[in-house]
């Protein structure tokens, strides 16, 4: 019996993308978590005090999202994952709706074959047309869009209460510190890498 090697080329080239996700995965998240402030210095009592106008919430709030914005990311995520937990049959909708987007589109390889259901073969912009009609059906037509836009709201009401009660006087703020820019996941859907900086290049005399 003949052995088809496009077909285990195929499954290599799939593997090798899904482990090429999850490794860019986990270094944004080691590199974002790398930036963390100590939770102590987040739920200092004595930190807290009431703003004296909006003005002042607002540069309280700028300045510990400066310093904080790790903590920040990772008190909204939490909130959203607790009101995902809380909801199984909306975690289920949305897990199930990232892997169709993951599997049908963002993993498949130019080499791959069409998609074929019932006979009926699919191209890529089918393919992208129906995702993007089940995405708007799953998000706006069922709970899903409602658990997910509520999580967001409490998560960020959360921030900005303490963004905007803290002081942050006591924060050793380095203005002169550069941002450090955590990639998107578009990034990781597009496939790109980071730009790599380019060593400076020395003048000549």
């Amino acid at each position: 019996m003949a052995l088809n090697p496009s077909a285990g080329d195929q499954q290599s080239s799939s593997t090798s993308a899904v482990g090429a996700f999850l490794s860019r995965i986990s270094q944004t998240i080691n590199s974002g978590l790398s930036d963390r402030r100590p939770w102590s210095e987040l739920a200092d009592r004595t930190g807290f005090a009431k703003p004296e106008s909006f003005s002042d919430a607002n540069q309280r709030l700028r300045k510990n999202y400066g310093y904080f914005r790790t903590n920040y990311l990772m008190i909204v995520t939490t909130v959203l994952a607790i009101s995902l937990l809380t909801n199984p049959l909306s975690l289920l909708l949305l897990a199930a709706l990232l892997a169709a987007w993951l599997f049908l589109y963002v993993f498949r390889q130019p080499s791959d074959p069409p998609i074929a259901l019932f006979g009926r073969q699919f191209s890529d912009r089918s393919v992208l047309c129906g995702l993007i009609l089940c995405s708007v059906i799953v998000l706006f037509l069922t709970n899903v869009g409602y658990v997910l836009v509520s999580a967001l709201m409490v998560g960020v009401a959360v921030v900005v209460a303490h963004g905007a009660l803290r002081v942050p006087e006591d924060l050793f703020l380095d203005e002169a510190e550069p941002i450090v820019r955590v990639p998107s996941l578009l990034s990781f859907l597009a496939g790109g890498a980071a730009p790599t900086p380019q060593p400076p290049i020395a003048s000549r005399a």
